[in-house]
């Protein structure tokens, strides 16, 4: 079972559409290639969960690293597509956040868990509205 509950057989993701040049899906393509092109993606179709959050993690910690994305000398300024990437990044953990809501939270519960994993959400949450980085219709999605 894949992280969406998508079965082996079945696609993950949508196919590629051309959006015309100029268009807000064109800026949404470019912006996706230039955020998450760096990595070999093609190894996320139809991996199980645990890889899918491996990868995910490791691309995060990647573009963390990524002194052009989040500086780390004094008075270096962040680059004009920061906020973008960050909303990136934490679409893909609440996503993660889903899953782990969805197919695990009866072994959290049976763990005695919940009350931590509750609070760790509540604080994302909380982060993500302060800063503007999820939309609401993100959360939508990850719903259906």
């Amino acid at each position: 079972m894949s992280l969406f509950g998508l079965g082996r057989n079945q696609k993950t993701f949508r196919p590629k559409k051309s959006a015309p040049s100029g268009s807000k899906g064109a800026q949404l393509r470019k912006h996706i290639n230039a955020t998450l092109g760096s990595g070999n993606l093609g190894k996320l179709y139809v991996v199980s969960s645990p890889k899918y959050v491996e990868y995910l993690m490791d691309w995060i910690e990647g573009q963390l690293d990524d002194e052009s994305i989040f500086p780390q000398k004094l008075g270096t300024p962040f680059p004009p597509n920061f906020k973008e990437v960050a909303k990136t990044i934490f679409k893909c953990l609440f996503r993660v956040y889903a899953h782990i809501y969805h197919s695990h939270f009866q072994k959290i519960v049976s763990l005695k868990e919940e009350d931590h994993l509750n609070t760790c959400f509540k604080h994302f949450i909380l982060f993500t509205n302060e800063f503007g980085l999820i939309d609401k219709k993100s959360w939508i999605h990850s719903r259906s």
